[in-house]
């Protein structure tokens, strides 16, 4: 499995290559530390890799003091600059580097260099004691916080000393001997600084690393660290944070109390439930350190719904308008659009350096309502918050919308509740779903931070959209003058007005897989599994998106069968297969909901007298009316209308739930080999084995794909590139890659890298000798087996070159395994493992950009 979230494991894979190794903690250690990594690199003639943890602090916004190009020159030294440009390759002076050495000097070259990695700590520091002069702001190779007598000490490096230090704090205002010990120079490793820096009387240290290295005898830092203390201290090692894993003062307390215990623990674990190996430390989530002086913001979004560039450019301008220190962090998943967003914003007269998410938040605004009937939603809410809900409700129904436990938790915790219908807003002034602007105005009214935030809202709309356009900007403007007037504070009565409850993340009837791991990540409970949830080999059941239901569309397609004529175009630009179009035998119509639309099948071929139907997946359709657009049918009484329209979703939730679930569970597929596949109408009578995947609305990529799967699914093999067909291909919690009733469907794998051809020609080569071995031993000891020659013959010598006889084979192979069932002997065993290799298999290469070929 792969990340793209943010850990120490890159770096740590570079530890051998002799660059210095230099970490930031924050986001002004990075902006400062940038600085004394090229001062440094000139001094040292090494090469600096200067790294902080990638979306924790390289995606955090917060108000920093800026170096200037004084500042900037005042670190360089214009004589080793001088010398670093003279050593440049160039003509003039022809120098060669790079060469290919043998045994009998590469050892001493290696060796030449020692004497400027000595001397590389004591120019840093230098270069950190000059930037200090002149900023003010200090630093160390090692910097120490706490008790000047600590006796319990923990060591890291990056953004999570943030967590530690608040911790630390905490902990000594109870009277307990704790320290921090920061590291920034990792590379090379200043054992006497190191040394200088930790307190004498620290007699237990935990070392945190943010990566594992699986067989080691324990993770880098703190295997440095045991060599640099030796046997005067005891010295402890634990992972946290991988993968960008939440890490707050609560788990590093955990920590400190770990070494409280007579035998603490060694290579543990943070911030998981270890109930394998139990490595795991438990931890104490009503431990707080938050600022009570800081106001924290919680707001969620729909990925492109425009929410996180909106906090981002609110968190901007309170930092400019108002002089408060400021934080915005913000939590979304590979995908996108369509899935959740989550901003975290804090402001406050304090300095803030809390690397972690907001625990308790004074005002929430959930800017989709369908949000809370699958979450918890309020669980982070403070007590006297305010909730601002996007919601078509008025503000006298929009109480009685909400989930019972929502409900109590707004009466319990004395919340104030503004409603305001977004979407309406934004369709007013131009914006389409976009409801950022509309949600952006409404918190800075009810916050009162700027009295006039209006011209400021404007300011940074014009910076951030000036290039799209005055009439974008006018939309915008637009917007932001009257979200004010479809602003309303609801009431909160005082009894319960609904018996809802929140949904269950997936259905009862999923597989138990999709209930025990899938479920609990949809419903953002992905931190709570054990490590025992996880499969140890990542490998993971496919065709889960149809378990997800996301019911993000404003409007979802409705079929006008009236108009229709059958072109089934409509399917076949769909990105999502949200949409799907059947012929089927008139009896398949026994138990059909009230109202199931269906007309005569259109068509001179073996379907002929069947009936026919266009259904859409209501709660996987994303609304991006690209099937309206692209429907050549007119409707003759009502020329602005066609054969499918765009129409509200909770008007015809319910109704097309139905009509869907009856359309994909009873009518069936036709039978392999009844449809012509070289046709746009034929292919879209097939079921895609690519659904409902997390790719943006309107995703050009997509319907390939599907279609792909259309003519070969149940028998492809897809090597994937990176990008974004990865991402919506093959990102957890959900897969749309998917099977067909009989079981089969597309097998899928990414290699990472960008070397999908020579990945997918693997396939090809290992799928060849499989059916190369399985043929040899059915030649050879078929007869032997008891097998019929007639068989053997028909397996060895099969066309499949379509689905009627990829179909016939499959029958021939389970009438294979089944009469070697009775067989003995190792050759038995070894084809019946084999067996399913003379099925044809088609390899299919992917692109990150999705771009997909066949290479048979």
């Amino acid at each position: 499995a792969l990340s793209i979230f943010g850990d120490h494991s890159d770096v740590m894979a570079v530890r051998q290559t002799g660059c210095a190794m230099l970490a930031s903690g924050s986001v002004q250690e990075a902006h400062d530390l940038a600085l004394v990594a090229h001062a440094a690199s000139l001094q040292t003639r090494l090469p600096f890799l200067h790294f902080f943890d990638g979306f924790r602090t390289s995606h955090e916004i917060k108000r920093i003091e800026l170096l200037d190009d004084a500042d900037m020159r005042a670190l360089i030294d214009p004589d080793a600059l001088r010398a670093h440009r003279h050593r440049g390759l160039d003509p003039e002076h022809p120098t060669m580097r790079g060469t290919a050495q043998n045994p009998d000097v590469f050892f001493q070259a290696r060796e030449s260099a020692n004497l400027h990695y000595e001397e590389t700590p004591a120019l840093v520091q230098a270069a950190m004691d000059k930037l200090g002069k002149r900023t003010g702001r200090r630093y160390r190779l090692f910097d120490y916080i706490g008790a000047p007598d600590a006796e319990r000490v923990i060591v890291l490096m990056g953004s999570g000393c943030g967590a530690v230090e608040e911790a630390v704090k905490a902990l000594r205002s109870r009277g307990e001997k704790v320290g921090i010990l920061k590291v920034r120079l990792y590379r090379p490793f200043s054992i006497e600084a190191f040394k200088d820096a930790i307190p004498a009387s620290a007699g237990r240290v935990a070392v945190l690393d943010r990566t594992k290295e699986p067989g080691a005898p324990g993770e880098p830092l703190y295997l440095d660290v045991f060599a640099a203390l030796g046997r005067t201290t005891e010295v402890f090692g634990g992972r946290y944070g991988l993968s960008s894993k939440e890490f707050t003062p609560a788990m590093a307390a955990a920590v400190f109390d770990e070494l409280k215990k007579e035998t603490p623990k060694n290579g543990f674990t943070i911030g998981i439930k270890d109930d394998v190996t139990n490595t795991s430390l438990e931890w104490d989530p009503e431990f707080v350190t938050e600022d009570p002086k800081t106001t924290c913001a919680v707001f969620y979004g729909l990925g492109s719904d425009g929410t996180v560039s909106a906090n981002k450019n609110s968190i901007k301008i309170i930092a400019e308008e108002t002089g408060l220190h400021v934080q915005g962090y913000f939590v979304y998943d590979s995908k996108k659009s369509g899935s959740r967003t989550v901003s975290h914003l804090r402001f406050g007269p304090n300095p803030i350096e809390s690397a972690y998410l907001i625990g308790k938040a004074d005002f929430l605004a959930c800017h989709q309502e369908s949000f809370f009937g699958e979450s918890d939603l309020l669980e982070n809410a403070a007590l006297g918050g305010t909730l601002l809900l996007n919601t078509t409700a008025s503000p006298e129904d929009a109480f009685k919308r909400l989930p019972r436990s929502s409900q109590k938790q707004l009466r319990d915790l004395k919340m104030k509740f503004y409603v305001v219908d977004a979407y309406a807003v934004a369709r007013e002034a131009g914006l389409g779903r976009r409801i950022n602007t509309v949600m952006q105005s409404c918190f800075f009214h009810l916050t009162n931070l700027l009295p006039d935030w209006k011209s400021k809202v404007k300011t940074a709309i014009k910076k951030s959209y000036s290039r799209a356009g005055k009439e974008v900007l006018d939309r915008n403007f637009r917007a932001v003058d009257v979200s004010i007037e479809h602003l309303r504070k609801a009431k909160i009565p005082r009894s319960v007005a609904t018996a809802r409850i929140l949904t269950p993340p997936v259905p009862a009837e999923a597989p138990m897989f999709v209930q025990e791991v899938t479920g609990p990540i949809l419903a953002g409970k992905g931190d709570s599994l054990p490590v025992s949830a996880m499969p140890i080999d990542g490998t993971y059941p496919t065709g889960t998106t149809r378990w997800e239901k996301r019911g993000i569309a404003v409007d979802i397609p409705i079929w006008d069968e009236r108009w229709c004529i059958q072109c089934n175009k409509c399917a076949m630009v769909c990105p999502h297969a949200a949409i799907r179009v059947k012929a089927y035998p008139e009896t398949a119509l026994k138990g059909a909901p009230q109202g199931f639309k269906n007309v005569d099948w259109k068509g001179r071929d073996p379907l002929s007298g069947s009936k026919y139907t266009v259904q859409v997946a209501p709660e996987d359709c994303t609304g991006c009316n690209l099937c309206v657009e692209v429907c050549p049918a007119k409707n003759k009484e009502e020329t602005k209308y066609k054969a499918i329209n765009m129409k509200p979703f909770e008007m015809h939730r319910d109704e097309e739930k139905k009509n869907w679930s009856f359309f994909d569970e009873q009518i069936p597929d036709p039978p392999p080999g009844t449809v012509d596949v070289s046709t746009v109408k034929g292919s879209q009578l097939k079921r895609p084995l690519f659904e409902f995947s997390g790719a943006c609305a309107g995703c050009g990529e997509t319907p390939y794909l599907k279609l792909a799967t259309q003519l070969f699914g149940d028998r492809m093999a897809v090597a994937n590139a990176t990008g974004c067909s990865s991402i919506y291909g093959g990102n957890l919690p959900t897969t749309p890659w998917t099977s067909g009733p009989g079981g089969q469907g597309p097998a899928w794998s990414n290699s990472l890298f960008e070397d999908n051809a020579e990945f997918g020609l693997g396939y090809r080569v290992a799928f060849d000798a499989k059916r190369d071995l399985a043929a040899k031993l059915l030649t050879r000891h078929g007869q032997k087996l008891g097998l019929p020659n007639s068989l053997i013959q028909d397996i060895l010598e099969a066309d499949q070159t379509n689905d009627s006889q990829i179909a016939l084979q499959r029958k021939r192979i389970k009438t294979l395994k089944r009469r070697l069932k009775k067989a003995e002997g190792r050759a038995a065993k070894d084809l019946v493992g084999l067996a399913d290799a003379l099925i044809h298999k088609s390899i299919w290469i992917v692109g990150g950009d999705g771009w997909a070929y066949d290479i048979g």
